[in-house]
């Protein structure tokens, strides 16, 4: 027999037999990616679904993926067989092998029931979760315009319709004049203690409960920078603080929870926060829906711009068929619904809302049962 072809068959099975073929940190490189982006699309697609689900009236239900189980499994096996012969028996060398992979993912999803899904999506938002976000560089407006049902007694709009359902115009004045603030680098939100017996007193509480507390307040700060004002930037804290009923003497006022104005001499301003859930609902109701969903009552007419809004909040396409490259897509009934992906503005809507939806979920203890498919 060629000493070749015994070389070539012994090194053949020692290669598949031993444990040289490491698959672990190669896939992580791959896996950790696209398993982040996977998340992230799952969590697009659920909160259109909830989105387009009530517009229809229909309650939407939110499961968390809690746990990925990536198992891989990589199984060779190879032989090697040599037969040297004598007389009229040709030598020969004969090698075997085999190659298995498997790849069975297995998902656990949590559903978010009972009291972690009043806290995360019943309750209003605090002021103290969302405004942060504007010091993140979220535009105030935008930030604003979706979590704020008013400020300083200034009504936003409600898209869901009703009385006074355009909103006051001051709300909108607002917004705008504090975007421009935060574009003159003006306008400042920071978190810091504050003492609680003033609110623990108003509260009614006495004794013990109104013994001094700290905790945590957000402030808005505006026009104090040391560079000095423009004319442009003096006449926008002039107008913030007409509107909110604010004192002249300080440029930093405290965020409250309330629906009142000139709130403790003008040193506050107290603010009305929605829900996810309200969030979702006044987007839903912006959809332009197929025609004949209305027709037969599966829905209402679609609401028109509010507050003097030159487009939707997020405008969310309907048809047959979604594009190829859309953003987000759903289907609902006979429609598909979607957010195209050249659309910046509905895009980076869409991707606050997705913030103040894992703001909102982070704090809750979700204690439901736990659900484990595998995806084989």
């Amino acid at each position: 027999m060629p000493r070749s072809a015994f070389v070539a068959a012994a090194v053949c099975a020692a290669c598949l037999t031993s444990a040289c073929v490491h698959i672990g940190p190669s896939r992580l490189k791959a896996d950790q990616v696209d398993y982040a982006r996977a998340l992230g699309d799952a969590k697009k697609r659920e909160i259109l679904a909830a989105v387009i689900g009530l517009r229809y009236g229909d309650a939407p239900a939110f499961l968390t993926v809690s746990n990925i189980i990536a198992a891989y499994t990589f199984d060779t096996s190879g032989g090697a067989t040599l037969n040297a012969g004598s007389g009229s028996m040709p030598n020969y060398a004969q090698a075997t092998a085999g190659v298995s992979y498997s790849n069975r993912p297995t998902f656990t999803f949590t559903p978010t029931t009972g009291e972690a899904f009043a806290s995360a999506y019943i309750r209003p938002l605090a002021p103290s979760l969302v405004l942060p976000l504007a010091e993140g560089g979220v535009p105030i407006d935008l930030l604003l315009r979706i979590t704020a049902q008013s400020i300083g007694g200034l009504q936003n709009g409600n898209a869901l319709g009703g009385e006074n359902s355009a909103g006051a115009p001051g709300f909108f004045e607002l917004i705008q004049a504090l975007r421009r603030l935060q574009l003159a680098g003006e306008l400042n939100i920071e978190t810091r203690q504050v003492d609680a017996r003033p609110a623990n007193k108003a509260a009614g509480k006495s004794g013990n409960d109104a013994a001094a507390t700290a905790q945590l307040g957000v402030f808005l700060t505006i026009g104090a920078t040391s560079s000095g004002e423009s004319a442009r930037t003096a006449a926008d804290v002039a107008r913030v603080r007409k509107l909110l009923h604010l004192s002249p003497k300080t440029h930093s006022y405290e965020i409250v929870y309330g629906p009142s104005s000139g709130y403790r001499n003008g040193e506050r301003i107290t603010m009305v926060t929605r829900s996810v859930l309200g969030i979702l609902s006044d987007l839903g109701a912006q959809v332009q829906v197929p025609p004949e969903r209305i027709a037969d009552g599966s829905t209402k007419p679609t609401v028109g711009l509010i507050g003097g809004e030159t487009r939707p909040t997020i405008i969310i396409h309907s048809g047959q068929r979604a594009p190829a490259d859309a953003y987000v897509s759903i289907a609902y009934g006979p429609s598909v619904y979607w957010v195209e992906r050249n659309d910046f503005d509905s895009k980076y809507a869409f991707t606050v809302v997705q913030n103040l939806m894992a703001l909102a979920e982070a704090d809750t203890s979700n204690k439901a049962p736990v659900v484990t498919i595998p995806a084989n």
